[in-house]
């Protein structure tokens, strides 16, 4: 199959969830045989000025084109009273959109693959042109961000401010539900919420695929006890989860009888994190030259996700490196966990504290859940099998319709 990829960013270097689940995905797709291309916006707020060549760029046609989606203060204002969503409208541009029409008349794909709400302003201008089938891939229920960071604010203007983002996200992603031909998302309850708004178009569940290759635990590393975040903090939810942990458990782990030392790394960290840091006990590191090593180093991972959707693709990096995580049942939604066995479910402060207080003083019980946490992501989140599935998706979607006698 000819195959061609839409991101709404660049995913090199592979240094988050959504650019490790597209280079995933593209990986399964060539090793299974695929002609795969790859047309990206770059939009700078995701990349640093220089990243080294990723190989997977040698294997595939790819593109990229520079867009600048900054808001200014003027267009936040106009934007109080419009109807339409500022966030998702400041993706497209009118250039970008002759480039993608050129690439689709010089060639004809089977599947065209769309990653996200932030690409589909370009869904009109490829079904003018194209004939191939045109999958949505839903990362999360965009709307329901907006939704679950405006239920924990308590401030009213910010709160009334993230409603108002959520209902217009909300009316433009229910109006894009049917123009595909299918939607592919990451949950079950993902799926129940699309069905549920209306999808009359095919919708298959494709867990996040991992490549098990690339994860080696190595406890000989590993600092225990020792606690650690690794999430890009320019996403909402990961910035909200981690300033309430903190702000939750400062006193605990500096001056109370959680012993542990903690650490956060992760790309745009702001820099009043600082402020968090106490020598010797916190530690606000940014970002980590090797995710890897980083990871290795440390013994539990924290994921104290309050809002968003989807599937969190660290917690699923997190078990295939053998990891014990603690994480709200928000932030490991969509994952076959068993509660106590290969992960632990901790949804207030109180949970957290008794599941922190439980893993730093037995180590024995935190490598056992790194180990069945390993086994389930085998079991279930190998690219391998993952793409393989897609593909049949993809032929099933492709095949011509059989005719009644």
């Amino acid at each position: 199959m000819k195959i061609l990829i839409l991101t709404h960013r660049v995913p090199f270097p592979q240094n988050g969830g959504y650019a490790i689940v597209v280079c995933n995905t593209i990986k399964g797709l060539i090793a299974l045989g695929h002609d795969v291309s790859l047309v990206a916006l770059n939009a700078q707020k995701y990349n640093s000025s220089y990243h080294e060549k990723d190989e997977l760029e040698d294997k595939i046609n790819y593109t990229s084109f520079k867009i600048n989606i900054n808001i200014s203060m003027v267009d936040a204002a106009v934007n109080l009273f419009r109807k339409k969503s500022n966030n998702v409208d400041r993706y497209y541009d009118a250039e970008f959109e002759k480039l993608l029409i050129r690439e689709l008349k010089q060639n004809a794909y089977d599947i065209i693959q769309f990653e996200g709400l932030f690409v589909t302003p370009y869904l009109t201008a490829v079904r003018k042109v194209s004939k191939a089938k045109l999958i949505y891939r839903s990362h999360n229920i965009e709307h329901q961000v907006y939704e679950r960071l405006a239920y924990q604010k308590s401030d009213l203007l910010k709160r009334g401010y993230l409603r108002m983002v959520a209902r217009r996200i909300k009316d433009y992603e229910l109006q894009q539900l049917n123009k595909f031909d299918a939607i592919a998302v990451f949950t079950a309850e993902d799926k129940k919420t699309v069905l549920s708004y209306g999808a009359t178009i095919p919708v298959e569940i494709f867990p996040v695929g991992i490549d098990l290759t690339r994860y080696r635990p190595d406890f000989s590393k590993t600092e225990f006890p020792s606690l650690f975040f690794l999430g890009s903090l320019d996403w909402l939810p990961n910035r909200e989860g981690i300033e309430w942990f903190i702000n939750n458990f400062h006193k605990d782990l500096t001056e109370g009888d959680l012993r542990v030392k903690f650490y956060v790394a992760g790309h745009n960290i702001p820099e009043r994190f600082d402020d968090y840091e106490v020598m010797g006990k916190i530690f606000i590191q940014g970002e980590v030259d090797d995710a890897f090593d980083f990871v290795n180093s440390k013994a539990i991972m924290i994921v104290p996700l309050l809002s968003s959707g989807g599937m969190r693709v660290k917690i699923v990096e997190g078990m295939a490196m053998q990891k014990c995580i603690i994480s709200t049942a928000l932030g490991a939604e969509g994952i076959n966990f068993s509660n106590g066995t290969n992960i632990m479910i901790a949804n207030d402060q109180r949970e957290f504290y008794h599941a922190i207080e439980r893993c730093i003083s037995d180590e024995e019980f935190c490598k056992n859940v790194g180990l069945n946490a390993r086994k389930l992501v085998e079991q279930q989140h190998d690219v391998n099998k993952v793409a393989k599935d897609l593909v049949e998706f993809y032929k099933r979607l492709s095949a011509p319709p059989v005719l009644s006698a």
